[in-house]
């Protein structure tokens, strides 16, 4: 409260920056902050944008196919994740997730929305909810909602893999496979995603508050950063599959709806953002590719193993038979034999 009482006091003794950081110079300062802070109508963007605005004209009136297929999207998302959640659920265990995989992951996703939600575009759709109805509200903010959601479930495999920390399952392991990770890298991949977190809703919001107009900059320099993240996000995880010749907690299901959802994916935040919000739909873009190669790679050892199976239950087979012959054969020679022991007697 000290500071916010002494942002009050440096404004009020200077309209300028009033002017300059809400565009609004006809209401008294202490009232445009105090009505900044209980959520009224003052955004603090680059530019205030005019609620009559063809930004704003456009989002009045969505449309219905575009707004179908990014509230599909959206769904989708949250289902895809699931059969990883299950799988690491109902495994008991996190083995074969690499821990460098999910903190990648994780922080990459935390840049994508913090992206999108500083991107000027984002925060002028955030501002024109406060003039048009709560559907056209909901509609333009599917995008934002598509990486939150994204954001989120990644986040819970972070929280599951900590959870079910790595623990033998029944797979074979291959030798020379690479070790399992420590209790304390578990703990170190959580800790460091949580500061990361807060680290970027500060200055973000120090962007916010204090620089507006760079804010712009912060938003591609977060894109930039998701982007490189979600390509090392694959090394590490391609490096750990192939070593350990085996998919284990890794869901296929996941990564087969994934795939190629996120070039739909990527497309939506495109036509949604144009060629200006290239870092937020970039990413997807690569990072759809490397799972493509996670998943090939994973399908394989999956079809190997499972070859592996079949011959396995047809050796099984073949043995129970053979002994069922040999048991069989030994049983009738046997009963020849005691009923011509029984003729000579």
């Amino acid at each position: 409260m000290g500071c916010i009482r002494a942002s009050l006091a440096v404004v009020e003794s200077d309209p300028c920056i009033l002017t300059c950081v809400t565009g609004q110079p006809k209401h008294s300062p202490i009232s445009t902050i105090r009505h900044y802070f209980a959520g009224e109508p003052f955004i603090l963007t680059p530019t205030m944008k005019d609620p009559t605005s063809p930004r704003c004209s456009e989002l009045a009136h969505p449309s219905v196919p575009t707004t179908a297929l990014a509230l599909f999207i959206v769904v989708g998302i949250l289902v895809s994740y699931l059969p990883q959640h299950l799988r690491i659920v109902f495994r008991r265990s996190s083995e074969g997730l690499s821990p460098y995989f999910v903190l990648l992951g994780t922080t990459s996703s935390t840049f994508a929305i913090a992206n999108i939600l500083t991107l000027p575009q984002s925060q002028q759709d955030i501002a024109c909810c406060r003039e048009i109805s709560r559907f056209a509200c909901m509609a333009g903010l599917l995008g934002i909602a598509q990486v939150a959601v994204q954001w989120g479930c990644f986040s819970l495999i972070m929280f599951l893999f900590l959870i079910f920390f790595p623990t033998p399952g029944p797979e074979e392991h291959v030798p020379g496979a690479p070790p399992p990770p420590t209790w304390r890298d578990a703990l170190v991949v959580v800790l460091t995603c949580v500061v990361h977190f807060v680290v970027v809703v500060i200055i973000s919001a120090v962007f916010e508050l204090w620089y507006p107009n760079l804010l712009g900059s912060w938003a591609n320099f977060l894109g930039i950063c998701a982007a490189l993240l979600a390509c090392i996000q694959y090394i590490p995880q391609l490096w750990t599959t192939w070593r350990l010749q085996h998919v284990m907690s890794l869901s296929i299901p996941m990564m087969c709806i994934q795939t190629p959802g996120s070039f739909v994916f990527a497309a939506s935040l495109a036509i949604r953002l144009g060629a200006g919000g290239w870092s937020a739909w970039g990413v997807y873009i690569v990072t759809g590719c490397l799972q493509g190669c996670l998943l090939a790679m994973g399908i394989r050892f999956e079809l190997r193993d499972r070859r592996k199976r079949m011959l396995e239950e047809q050796d099984a087979d073949s043995g129970s038979d053979e002994t069922s012959a040999l048991l069989g054969g030994n049983r009738a020679n046997g009963q020849s034999y005691g009923a011509e022991h029984q003729q000579n007697r």
